[in-house]
Parts: structure tokens; C-alpha cells; sequence
């Protein structure tokens, strides 16, 4: 959740400059802040430049050429949001990974661990089948935020993330 979501005091959010102390409670949902800003901003400017544009282009310009201004820029907007959209949302039965194209959900069980070395610009997490996942959702370019934000998602890992262990028969 962004700043303006972390200010308004909304359950499950993780403030920029992280929380100490417990794991947040569960909904939760953490996103990148440097991404989102970037993103959305160059979003604005590349749709505000193609509709001037398509104003101030000359008169020999047909109405066709300034729609397709236009539309090219809508298409840069849509790329843009999708580098923007990317979150990690952790609830009580699963936790959703949105990445820039696809979405995944997953049973707590089914994450193994969750880890970011140094230099890597966003965390995998290991999946109990062998695969590892990528998590955009939080992007090491964040800072400290990002490093709360990984510490508090392992600790909800831990917590929830076991299978139960069957009955033996015996």
C-alpha cells in the first residue's frame, strides 16, 4: 500500500519507513514505492505529451493521425502500469503474488522460504514443488522499506507457512 494508504491508519498496511517490532496483521498487502512513483509519474507525462501533441500538431494533420497520438499513448500508459502494479498480499488462507504480467496465488504451505541476497532487485520465495518464485512486490531500491517488508512477510511465513503433519497410523 503507498503512503497515502499507510496515512490513513487502513488495516494490514506497512508504513515506508517500516514498522518495528511484531509482524503486521493479516490482510496485508505490500508494494514498492520507488516503482509506483517512477512509473505512474512517467505514466502522466507520456499521456499529457501525446494529447498536446495531437493539439498543437499542424493543420494538415488529419483527426486519424491525432487519435493515433493518442492511443500510442494510452498503449505507453498501460506498459507503464504494468511496471507499476506489482504487490505481495498476504491472508489468512494464502498470499497473492502480482508480478508485471501474471498473478499467482498461493497456500501458505506451499512457500518454503522467502529470500532477497544482496543485490538482487526483488526476492524469490522457494516453492515447496522445487521452483522458485520472483516477488516484485517489494523491490530492494526501496531501502529500508524493503527490508522490513521481507523481514515481516518471513515472519508471517514461519508462523503460517507450515503443513500440518499427518497422523501416523500406529
Amino acid at each position: 500500500m503507498g503512503a497515502d494508504e499507510a496515512e490513513r491508519g487502513d488495516t494490514g498496511t506497512v508504513d515506508e519507513d517500516g514498522r518495528e517490532g511484531r509482524a503486521p496483521g493479516l490482510p496485508v498487502t505490500w508494494r514498492p514505492r520507488n516503482m509506483r512513483i517512477v512509473g505512474y509519474a512517467l505514466a502522466a507525462l507520456v499521456l499529457a505529451t501525446m494529447v498536446l501533441l495531437a493539439i498543437v500538431l499542424p493543420p494538415d494533420w488529419r483527426l486519424s493521425d491525432r487519435f493515433g497520438l493518442v492511443f500510442l499513448g494510452l498503449v505507453g500508459v498501460g506498459v507503464l502500469h504494468l511496471l507499476a502494479r506489482p504487490c505481495l498480499r498476504a491472508t489468512e488462507d494464502r498470499v497473492t503474488v502480482v508480478n508485471s504480467i501474471r498473478t499467482h496465488v498461493l497456500e501458505w504451505p506451499e512457500i518454503v522460504d522467502a529470500r532477497m541476497p544482496v543485490g538482487e532487485p526483488w526476492p524469490t520465495i522457494d516453492l515447496a514443488d522445487g521452483s522458485t518464485l520472483a516477488v516484485m512486490g517489494i523491490q530492494s531500491n526501496d531501502g529500508a522499506m524493503a527490508r522490513r517488508a521481507l523481514a515481516d512477510f518471513q515472519h508471517l511465513l514461519h508462523s503460517r507457512g507450515e503443513a500440518e503433519e499427518p497422523e501416523r497410523p500406529g
